[in-house]
């Protein structure tokens, strides 16, 4: 959500967020363009979402996302 004449709030790299135009949660990586690059957690292609759709992750979604990075990390071959 916007307040007229101010620009969307971008989670800083590193955060996790969530697009809500489908709901999916992403690491932010960073700002190409106008668009906020999210990333997945455990990896995966990043997609572009427009930064009036980004909003920050809410704390569980957080703990979701680190849980399924951590577990991935232990299923990768060393």
């Amino acid at each position: 959500m916007t307040v007229e004449g101010l620009e969307p709030c971008t989670p800083e790299p590193g955060t996790f967020a969530v697009d809500s135009r489908d709901g999916r949660v992403g690491r932010v990586i960073g700002r190409v363009g106008p668009y906020v690059q999210l990333r997945p957690p455990g990896g995966g292609a990043e997609w572009d979402c427009p930064p009036e759709s980004v909003r920050p992750a809410s704390p569980g979604l957080v703990l979701r996302a680190r849980v399924t990075e951590i577990n991935r990390k232990g299923q990768l071959p060393r």
